[in-house]
């Protein structure tokens, strides 16, 4: 079962208001508002894209250690995906896909990261109820994010909604600023510049990890050289 089809059978079930989820069409009307006027504003296409370079960056993970994308890079490619934090369950199918293919990018001499807005005792629970072994780090405020022109902000409405769901992001974030990423995939050379780019404005799209193994096989390659 693809990573996308476990999404859409999960969306169909929220949006059907089975239990556990019970959600008023209310609020999925609010959602769909949401993600539609975020397509609109044409915010995905002005993102970093294949050919760009990397921003180069330095986050913490769960236990305070920082973590570099110059030293990322230094073992081999790298692949990033950015994504909106654990109360997300799109988000968590999605850290559980790129788990089990970590092999498959390890093969060819790749690191994985993921990087979210939430504080490190979130970034602990991703890493626990995911079963992960691979960084999660901590991007206040989106900031990192916003080099790659994926941070938003939230319309008010929508923070509203958040909140009548008890989806406090400050909370989660340490951050009051009401801002997301939208989630991405990226895949970057040795030389920092990205090969692969996947970003969507729809958070519940995401591509396959399988999709990004051309770019990698790639990476290796010009790595081997």
């Amino acid at each position: 079962m693809t990573l996308q089809s476990k999404l859409d059978a999960f969306k169909a079930d929220f949006e059907a208001g089975k239990p556990p989820y019970n959600v008023p069409y209310s609020v999925i009307e609010t959602m769909h508002r949401a993600t539609a006027e975020l397509i609109a504003s044409g915010a995905a296409q002005r993102a970093l894209k294949a050919g760009d370079m990397l921003p180069e960056f330095s986050l913490s993970d769960p236990d305070g250690k920082i973590v570099s994308s110059t030293d990322l890079l230094a073992h081999g490619p790298l692949v990033i995906s950015f994504y909106r934090g654990v109360w997300c369950p799109y988000c968590n199918m999605e850290l559980q896909a790129l788990q089990e293919a970590l092999p498959q990018f390890q093969a060819l001499g790749a690191s994985l990261v993921a990087i979210s807005p939430q504080n490190p005792v979130n970034s602990r629970k991703s890493v626990r109820q995911n079963n992960l072994s691979f960084p999660i780090l901590s991007d206040p405020h989106n900031d990192v994010a916003a080099h790659f022109g994926l941070r938003f902000e939230m319309q008010d409405y929508l923070i509203d909604l958040y909140k009548s769901l008890k989806n406090d992001l400050p909370a989660f974030n340490g951050d009051p600023s009401w801002t997301l990423p939208m989630p991405a995939r990226y895949v970057v050379g040795q030389d920092g510049v990205i090969l692969y780019a996947e970003v969507n404005p729809d958070y519940t799209r995401r591509p396959e990890p399988e999709d990004m193994l051309p770019a990698l096989k790639i990476a290796a390659g010009r790595s081997a050289v």
